[in-house]
């Protein structure tokens, strides 16, 4: 079965199984679009393989952001606040001379 849905970075497609997923990227020198599953697994499709999944374009699923693990977009995973203050400039005296 042949499709002209075109691939495109961002936007979620199903495939003939049901299975959804997002275009992460289009490699065109190695013929690949890879792609994350709604699971957060990672995958590529070769572009001639595309054309015949059947694949469907659709809407982005509703907690999309599940994908990227428990802490989503927003939390950036680590609590270590000890590293350099935002207000902490160097000052020449903070550097090592080598001689």
């Amino acid at each position: 079965m042949a499709t002209g849905v075109s691939p495109a970075v961002g936007n979620w497609y199903q495939g003939s199984e049901q299975i959804r997923f997002e275009v992460t990227s289009l490699d065109e020198d190695d013929g690949v679009i890879e792609i994350q599953y709604f699971d957060g697994e990672l995958d590529e499709i070769e572009f001639e393989a595309w054309t015949r999944m059947g694949i469907v374009s659709i809407s982005p699923p509703e907690d999309w952001s599940s994908i990227y693990g428990e802490q989503g977009l927003d939390d950036p995973g680590y609590t270590d606040l000890s590293a350099r203050p935002d207000s902490y400039q160097y000052t020449l005296d903070d550097l090592e001379r080598d001689e």
